[in-house]
């Protein structure tokens, strides 16, 4: 039961935590998500209202999915993360999330690893690089501190 409480509440604080730092980061970012000649023109146009609805659409049931599948990986260490001072957990969750989840992920992203290996050049530069590190910055040190403060 303890685990069910712990996967509801991660997956909420996931799930605002991403919300917002996407709200924030829309606001310098417009160039990667909206208009023809958008920087990352393989992600759906936020300015086409087709695409901006299936967005919206599958936007909370894919974040509720993330947060529960992110949530139940962690089911083996709660007792140990729970022993744990609340600057080490979250410096553990704010790094979990933006390292796993980010910077060392195997999907291949303008700003992470496997897409400085991957990706065609067009796709890699620093505007692209620090827009999306800045979101998942604030989304990161969002749930490494709600989640360490609320569910320890």
């Amino acid at each position: 039961m303890q685990c069910l409480v712990f996967s509801l509440w991660f997956t909420v604080i996931h799930a605002l935590a991403y919300t917002l730092a996407g709200m924030l980061a829309l606001r310098i970012s417009k160039d990667i998500y909206e208009g023809k000649s958008r920087l990352m023109d393989y992600l759906r146009d936020m300015s086409d209202e087709k695409e901006s609805k299936h967005v919206q659409k599958w936007f909370i049931p894919g974040q509720i999915v993330r947060g529960l599948l992110l949530s139940i990986i962690l089911y083996p260490i709660l007792v140990p993360l729970g022993e744990l001072s609340f600057g080490v957990r979250f410096l553990f969750f704010t790094g979990l999330m933006f390292i796993y989840t980010h910077l060392a992920c195997a999907a291949p992203c303008s700003d992470n690893i496997e897409g400085l290996i991957y990706l065609k050049e067009r796709y890699i530069n620093r505007t692209l690089f620090l827009k999306f590190h800045f979101e998942m910055i604030i989304y990161s040190v969002i749930l490494g501190f709600f989640v360490s403060f609320f569910l320890f």
